[in-house]
């Protein structure tokens, strides 16, 4: 197939953790240069902003978009205004709304919008879902806890409120749960742990339930000494079902089904070039309409100041 030629939006520390590696191996996509005001990358095009970028390479089919939660809306809507097919790197947007209209700015210009929801992409979850699909869930326990200054070092963007502070990695979470649970699921109650010298929260406690009554609960914390714990249990009558390591080990009652090596970002760049090359779009606000109802109705508890 003809290989679709690519530039980045951003060359932070998820594009050279993440993107270049999956990028350097795809058969899918040839990258071809990045739009950075602050940052470049070494042998390739660097420009300061995408209208630069877009100017430059006028073959360029389609954009990923990395930078900061607040400025993805601009920049997507830039690029699908001219045609450009996009991937959103999560959250896909600030807010529901930004979203919304980016959605049907792609329908109106003819271009594949993608909101990647990486963590559904880790090996085990697929199978996770299927196993579960059958199952009388009974409870959910969801762990999400990281070390904030490993994951996130100087990104101060991160405690602005579109930042979403915890909820950055907790999304992931919430991401795979709306993808493996059989039901639709609800906020109940929330508390958020806000630092004094911050505007986002540094730890958050959810309590959801479905429409059975279920109840779920989620804690996540960007206080956790490493190594983290990226991890979601699921009570059922048949056992207990366990997603370990962020999605890459399965485990039924403590034996394990599925242990695999994290392969998101590659599995990520393959869908989105299947959806570009079949004209479609995949658009899942599930989980950011999740951080939306926590944030409007949590509870908020001060708590002492971060420092980097």
């Amino acid at each position: 197939m003809t290989v679709i030629t690519l530039g980045l939006v951003g060359a932070g520390k998820i594009v050279r953790d993440q993107h270049l590696p999956a990028l350097a191996e795809s058969r899918d996509f040839r990258l071809l240069a990045t739009a950075d005001p602050r940052a470049r990358l070494a042998s390739m095009p660097g420009y300061a902003s995408l209208t630069e970028m877009l100017e430059a390479h006028p073959e360029l089919e389609a954009v990923a978009i990395c930078t900061p939660t607040h400025l993805r809306y601009s920049q997507a809507r830039i690029a699908l205004e001219r045609g450009r097919s996009v991937l959103l790197e999560k959250p896909p947007g600030a807010t529901l709304s930004e979203v919304e209209e980016l959605v049907e700015l792609a329908e109106r210009h003819g271009g594949t919008l993608f909101a990647a929801w990486h963590s559904r992409f880790a090996p085990a979850v697929a199978e996770a879902r299927d196993w579960l699909r059958e199952r009388r869930i009974q409870r959910v326990e969801i762990d999400w806890r990281e070390d904030v200054r490993v994951w996130h070092p100087g990104q101060a963007w991160i405690w602005e409120p579109a930042g979403m502070g915890v909820f950055d990695p907790g999304i992931n979470a919430l991401s795979i749960a709306t993808t493996i649970l059989p039901r639709a699921f609800f906020l109940r109650d929330a508390r958020l742990w806000i630092p004094s010298n911050c505007q986002a929260p540094i730890a958050a406690a959810l309590t959801f339930s479905d429409a059975e009554g279920t109840p779920i609960v989620a804690d996540f914390d960007f206080r956790q000494p490493s190594p983290p714990i990226w991890s979601i249990h699921v009570e059922t009558e048949a056992g207990r079902l366990s997603l370990l390591r962020g999605g890459c080990r399965l485990e039924l009652d403590g034996r394990c089904l599925l242990d695999a090596e994290e392969r998101e970002y590659p599995n990520l760049y393959a869908r989105f070039a299947e959806l570009i090359r079949q004209r479609r779009s995949d658009v899942d606000l599930a989980p950011l309409r999740h951080v939306a109802d926590a944030c409007l109705s949590a509870w908020r508890e001060p708590t002492e100041p971060f420092i980097e």
